[in-house]
């Protein structure tokens, strides 16, 4: 339609990535391992959302008559680049218990970029995972035997979330207790 004329677009071509990632895994006392990795990436050809309109104004009212907003897939013009930081440590104690935690870290760079690209990055900040499990835990009973059970807290910070145009919106931070037996 002419309506399109306006809002041009480019055809969305494959992201392009150059990844450089640096980790560290190690084991003490055969008790505690440790599991570390910082990345860091250079995107050409990020995909990402441009959003247009085409607007019919009423020189008398002076207000828009009618809207039509759009929303297209489209690549960065400039370079995008994103990074993190994850560590795990796993503690093993007693025979078959152990406590475990994670945290990771990630970021995304426009590097100032004027492009006016919407990222669907949709990845938060930061979030962190905190538990302990234990498997094959003898009991008295014959019923128990063989059990095993995990509790794990897990946190989220809030983040954008750029997906198709009814699923983009601010995802909360949250938190999740899981128990299992």
């Amino acid at each position: 339609p002419d309506s399109l004329s306006y809002f041009s677009i480019d055809a969305v071509k494959p992201e392009r990535v150059k990844t450089y990632e640096l980790g560290y895994r190690a084991t003490f006392f055969n008790k505690i391992y440790l599991d570390a990795s910082y990345y860091f990436s250079f995107y050409r050809d990020f995909i990402g959302y441009k959003i247009g309109a085409d607007l019919e104004y009423d020189p008398i009212y002076k207000s828009p008559t009618e809207i039509q907003v759009y929303r297209a897939a489209t690549n960065a013009k400039d370079m995008v680049s994103t990074q993190g930081f994850s560590c795990g440590i796993s503690y093993f104690f007693k025979k078959y218990y152990s406590l475990n935690g994670n945290y990771s870290w990630n970021k995304l760079d426009l590097r100032g970029s004027d492009d006016p690209i919407i990222p669907a990055y949709n990845t938060p900040r930061h979030k962190f995972n905190i538990g302990i499990s234990g498997r094959d835990i003898a009991s008295s009973k014959v019923v128990f035997q063989n059990l095993g059970f995990s509790i794990n807290y897990k946190w989220i910070e809030g983040f954008i979330f750029e997906g198709s145009p009814q699923f983009t919106g601010y995802v909360p931070t949250y938190s999740l207790l899981d128990i299992q037996v």
